[in-house]
């Protein structure tokens, strides 16, 4: 990559115009990305045109000099090599350039043998201007992917993420599928290599839906693209039944596997979710089959460690098995629920990923957002095409060689080689031999030229006295079936295409089978899932709370869950569980958030006692809150547990003949927490509860019963 941005920065610098206007190269200027089937989109405002007479382009006080043209030209012809030429692959043929000359390189090398892959890439570097190294993990990823490219060593490993050897240890071929399908040279049109020394093909003649197959990533300038990779039997019946107008469904295949949600696909624009495949072992542990479509087992294994070191999933260990298949042992905590134990993973690493999709690609030498059906449509189209000028090339291949075998036949069968036994011009001999066979022009099927003439003297003697006359009406009579068998196709093309199709689908179809399952996934809420392992303590003598303290258990959270923190002057706050933090002595209440429970408050401020039920409702993370209004107060009895009544004993003082009531509670109306709530009285109180203190006299009954007065 860093040759490769060397590279091409350094013609940003001094040679994109060159390299942009290598011959076969379109020199237009680049357009905005349109949707297919949108109306053409505006060019960009100022990119590639003057700018319009007393305007501005960029803004105030910016000139329009030849500097500003200059580099506003190079960086728009640089980002149009990037996007045509680097990122975003072919639609027509599916392939980003690096690809496809990859291909084309072993296409040229092909004797059915394996070959050094170090002398592919030094082969492929003739057409590739960026380095060995990009065309090497090209090559290795193609590998891979087990469609076009038969590797020989090791190429790596899929689900560890293990790189593979050096290139001069491994080797290569191309596959069955890709030697037949995907080459033509009749029908391939040809450019100039980045230097002109060499000819490569504009796009090679694929009549597979390599796109779609392949699936692809790229990031360009402004632009990047990401289609998932298709099952090929599926994508071959749903041409078929394109051809055949029916209606078909396309949803993505991993070879990793897994299972996967695609209720949200909408057509390759939208979203998948993927999940590995586990399942218990024994009764405290859980073995990972399958992984997620974008990881490797190195990652799964770290993100399970980093869910076990913040205490969300609790684990002992993790022992990784995985060679040519994925074993991934989990050894669970003590007395950890298998069926919960799952779901967490799930919530919490790699073992679920969700994948946003979108498929650019480029189409008519622009960049085009398209679905995946619009893709395959596309595709099919393409195949129809190549199967017609295919045909049309074989037709005229059968024609050439009928009208030639019937030539040599006549030249034979009539000895017409004897007419120029005695002439010394060479002029008179062709003049003869042509004199000769166009007197049997009705049998021929075109007229007779000068090559047909110079092929006719070029037969030897050998031959000519070993021709088997009835061998040669044989094999004219087979070309002939043969040639009436394309001229059929030909006026039937469809039928053709999906016998064609059918034939690929039988060849080939059984050795790609689906290996992704798809499933509807539920919606798992991280807290109902979380290990319930985080113990928070408040020790009161230092004023520390957190899950490393020792004291006064407060609750037994998940790292998921919140804490509350309420002061005795009435200020409270909503924290995430801490390992060790300081609050201070005079924490009056601690314990998980709720904020549609219930709490009953008593409080004095300014000489006046309060009582109020009320909810805490919403809160924000770390920010400090008041539950009594005006600010602190001094908090004289708080629950969070339903309270019928209230018994509250007065200090006694001069006067005072009351010393005792009991306030009714369990009717009161919720409130907010940062309402007044009701009074309650003016008299200090010594003391406050749900149930009678000691000193209570249950003998004094001439204390009315307690009233709540609105402030």
């Amino acid at each position: 990559m860093k040759d490769e941005q060397g590279l091409l920065f350094g013609e940003v610098n001094g040679g994109v115009d060159a390299a942009a206007s290598r011959p076969g190269k379109d020199k237009t200027a680049f357009k905005p990305v349109a949707k297919a089937g949108a109306p053409p989109v505006a060019p960009i405002p100022g990119a590639g045109h003057p700018p319009p007479a007393g305007g501005e382009v960029l803004g105030p006080g910016v000139g329009d000099g030849p500097l500003q043209r200059m580099v506003e030209g190079n960086f728009l012809q640089y980002a149009s090599y990037v996007i045509r030429d680097r990122a975003i692959p072919d639609v027509e043929d599916g392939l980003k350039p690096v690809q496809r000359r990859i291909l084309w390189s072993l296409h040229e090398n092909d004797d059915g043998k394996f070959i050094k892959v170090a002398n592919v890439v030094g082969h492929c570097m003739q057409y590739h201007p960026h380095g060995d190294a990009s065309i090497g993990d090209a090559l290795v990823s193609l590998v891979n992917r087990q469609y076009l490219i038969e590797g020989q060593g090791n190429f790596g490993n899929l689900y560890t993420g293990d790189p593979a050897a050096a290139s001069r240890y491994i080797e290569c071929r191309l596959t069955d599928l890709a030697r037949h399908e995907l080459f033509h040279d009749g029908l391939t049109r040809f450019i100039p290599s980045y230097d002109g020394r060499h000819k490569e093909p504009v796009k090679l003649p694929c009549k597979l839906p390599l796109l779609l197959m392949l699936g692809a990533d790229g990031i360009a300038v402004g632009l990047s693209t990401r289609i998932l990779p298709h099952n090929f039997g599926e994508l071959i019946q749903a041409q078929i039944a394109i051809l055949q107008k029916k209606p078909f469904h396309l949803l993505p295949d991993f070879q990793q596997a897994g299972r996967m949600d695609v209720s949200e696909y909408e057509k390759g624009c939208g979203r998948v979710r993927v999940r590995a495949v586990m399942e218990p072992r024994g009764d405290h542990a859980l073995v990972i089959r399958e992984i997620p479509y974008g990881t490797t087992t190195d990652i799964l294994i770290g993100s399970i460690e980093d869910a076990a070191r913040k205490k969300k999933i609790a684990i002992q260990s993790i022992h990784d098995f995985t060679s040519d298949k994925v074993e991934i042992e989990i050894k669970l905590g003590g007395g950890q629920d298998p069926k919960k134990a799952i779901a967490a993973l799930y919530a919490f690493t790699q073992c679920e990923v969700s994948f946003s999709v979108r498929p650019m690609v480029i189409r008519d030498n622009h960049p085009v957002e398209m679905n995946v059906d619009e893709i395959l449509r596309y595709n099919t189209g393409c195949l129809m095409d190549l199967l017609k000028r295919e045909l049309e090339a074989q037709r005229d291949k059968l024609l050439q060689d009928i009208h030639i075998r019937t030539l040599v036949q006549i030249f034979v069968e009539n000895r017409i080689y004897k007419r120029i036994e005695k002439m010394e011009r060479y002029e008179e001999v062709q003049k003869s031999v042509l004199d000769g066979v166009n007197v049997f022009r009705s049998k021929l099927r075109r007229d007779v030229t000068l090559d047909d003439v110079e092929h006719l003297l070029g037969i030897q003697i050998r031959r000519i006295s070993q021709f088997d006359i009835n061998r040669s009406k044989k094999e004219i009579g087979d070309l002939k079936a043969e040639l009436s068998e394309v001229e059929k196709n030909l006026k039937s093309p469809v039928p053709y295409a999906v016998r064609y199709l059918k034939e690929l689908l039988k060849n080939h179809g059984a050795a790609h089978p689906r290996r992704t399952r798809i499933e509807s996934f539920t919606t798992i809420e991280m807290r109902d899932v979380a290990a319930k392992n985080l113990s928070v303590c408040y020790d009161r003598e230092k004023g520390f709370v957190g899950t490393e303290v020792e004291g006064e258990a407060l609750a037994e959270v998940s790292s998921y869950d919140r804490i509350l923190l309420l002061f005795e002057n009435g200020r409270y706050q909503m924290i995430p569980p801490p390992d060790r933090l300081y609050i201070g002595k005079d924490l009056q209440y601690g314990a998980k958030f709720d904020r549609d429970r219930p709490m009953v408050l008593v409080y004095t401020q300014h000489d006046m006692t309060y009582m109020k039920r009320f909810t805490f409702g919403g809160a924000i993370m770390n920010k400090e809150y008041w539950c009594t209004p005006g600010g602190e107060a001094r908090l004289r009895y708080f629950s969070d547990q339903p309270v019928a009544e209230l018994y509250v004993k007065y200090r006694p003082a001069k006067r005072l003949r009351i010393l005792q009531q009991i306030f009714p509670v369990g009717d009161m109306e919720l409130r907010s927490a940062k309402s007044r709530g009701l009074q309650m009285t003016s008299k200090p109180i010594s003391s406050v509860g749900p149930s009678k203190p000691r000193n209570w006299d249950d003998a004094d009954t001439s204390a009315p019963a307690g009233v709540l007065l609105e402030s």
